[in-house]
């Protein structure tokens, strides 16, 4: 059998920006087993296999290297684009994927997701945050900065895929964290037995709209991998100022993987819509750089 795929860059401002991204256009017939080892194969952060589906445009799994994710957010906005250029250039649709269901549009070169966990008229937020397990001390002497340089509680966040959110008080001290490999064992694992970070800064604003630094950290067969570019934990930010009663509507720039060589730029946006239930939406652009065939 032969498999089509495509390589993308997502989140990128530059060809070469971004998060890579391998997404098959069709994977009927592909066992969950061959997508692994595909996933390994490629050694992406994800790859994203597209499949039909009876409630969305396309139903999509998504596998890291070493296990599948229920959601991501750069596989989704990625996928989007894939699917949109097989269906005359479709500018809204839906992907179904373990975690529900993610609705996405384009506006002129820019996808933006809404992440698969929704908000309702009645959700209680805080039901998206779970306290962290680990003395935030101990977690800040592992990521080598001091605790008076956290600005806020360290708390998991899921709205489809948990993540550690670890909000400290400028862009310097986020460039300068780092997980030390050697104290792994140490950090705290999500629902999903993943372990991750996501170091942020919230900065200044220009134009209505406040600057963020980001930088996300992840184990991988058991080493730290560095993701330039994080669309379901931007989401995550998305909750984290809903559920701490912070102003609305707030739009976010977000930048993130210049200390890898791979600089991106998310959009995030956390509005009220028509019925005044907050509404988060995560967006960047997409440039396809390349296209290929797989033989099995």
């Amino acid at each position: 059998m032969t498999y089509r795929y495509r390589l993308l860059n997502v989140f990128a401002e530059t060809k070469f920006g971004g998060n890579p991204l391998c997404v098959f256009e069709q994977a009927a017939g592909l066992s969950t087993e061959e997508m692994q080892a595909i996933a390994l194969q490629f050694n992406l952060s994800e790859t994203v296999f597209l499949l039909p589906s009876i409630v969305a445009h396309a139903k999509i799994r998504i596998f890291t290297p070493n296990a599948e994710l229920p959601f991501a957010g750069h596989p989704s906005v990625g996928a989007a684009q894939v699917v949109s250029s097989m269906a005359n250039g479709i500018t809204h649709l839906t992907l179904e994927c373990d975690a529900g269901i993610v609705a996405l549009h384009r506006d002129r070169n820019q996808w933006s997701l809404s992440p698969p966990v929704l908000v309702s008229k009645n959700a209680d937020y805080q039901t998206m945050l779970r306290p962290v397990e680990c003395n935030p001390k101990e977690l800040a002497d592992i990521l080598g900065i001091n605790l008076k340089d956290l600005s806020d509680d360290i708390v998991w966040v899921n709205t489809g895929n948990e993540h550690l959110m670890i909000p400290v008080r400028s862009a310097e001290i986020v460039q300068s964290a780092r997980i030390a490999s050697h104290r792994l064992n140490d950090w705290p694992v999500s629902k999903l037995g993943r372990q991750n970070a996501y170091v942020f800064s919230l900065g200044g604003e220009e134009e209505g709209v406040k600057k963020v630094k980001a930088r996300y950290w992840f184990a991988k067969a058991g080493s730290l991998a560095e993701d330039p570019a994080t669309g379901s934990a931007a989401a995550n930010l998305g909750a984290w100022w809903i559920a701490r009663g912070l102003s609305l509507p707030q739009s976010f720039m977000i930048t993130q993987g210049a200390e890898m060589q791979r600089p991106s730029r998310l959009y995030l946006n956390v509005e009220l819509d028509a019925d005044q239930v907050p509404r988060i939406q995560v967006g960047g652009s997409v440039i396809e750089i390349g296209s290929g065939m797989l033989h099995l």
